[in-house]
């Protein structure tokens, strides 16, 4: 794969308590996000205007759920969007291992065939780690190595998770939390969220 201004990895959380309602609205508005002409734009806005996009789903454990992908205009964004619809929900469905995600969402990046600018994680969740080793250390290891976490939290279930998101999960030059009510909300959050990352710190997303 070409060299990229980003590798993103999507860390999305399929742990019990995400209903399959609630995944088909994660998915679905994840998926939207690579059709929506604000996410292409800020791709094609950088240095060498393209992209590689990989996703992962973690509970107890963690499954590729998008190979890594060049992303380089609409076509491709829209490979993306059809991948991510046809993804199996894997892993079981089981406990919130926060930290476990992370390691398999940094191993992921680790095995990105592009050299990138920026390497970034992306995690979406709507609880604190309740298995597993804590995110904490994970994130601090991360981002040592160079890597930035961002974070959005649904808080539907946890009022305080964004809270703990911005001590325990994200970190990095430019890191960000951020949260949305519900997962009714997910979409219009992801699609901003992305923008943001897709155009690097210190950018006015407005």
């Amino acid at each position: 794969m070409e060299p990229v201004d980003l590798a993103l990895v999507l860390a999305v959380d399929v742990s019990a308590s995400v209903d399959y309602d609630e995944f088909a609205l994660m998915i679905g508005g994840l998926s939207a996000a690579f059709l929506a002409p604000g996410v292409i734009a800020a791709v094609a806005g950088g240095r060498l205007g393209a992209v590689a996009v990989a996703a992962l789903f973690w509970s107890e454990g963690a499954e590729v759920a998008l190979e890594w992908t060049r992303l380089a205009g609409a076509e491709d964004g829209a490979q993306i969007a059809e991948a991510l619809l046809a993804a199996p929900r894997l892993p079981r469905a089981g406990a919130t291992a926060l930290g476990e995600g992370l390691v398999a969402a940094l191993a992921l990046l680790g095995r990105c065939p592009a050299r990138a600018a920026r390497l970034v994680v992306d995690v979406s969740g709507d609880g604190a780690g309740n298995r597993g080793r804590p995110s904490g250390p994970v994130r601090d290891a991360a981002v040592a190595a160079g890597v930035v976490i961002n974070g959005l939290a649904v808080v539907n279930e946890e009022p305080g998770l964004l809270v703990h998101y911005a001590a325990e999960v994200i970190g990095g030059p430019g890191s960000f939390a951020m949260d949305c009510a519900d997962y009714s909300d997910f979409a219009e959050a992801i699609g901003r969220k992305l923008v943001r990352e897709l155009r690097g710190p210190g950018m006015d997303i407005a």
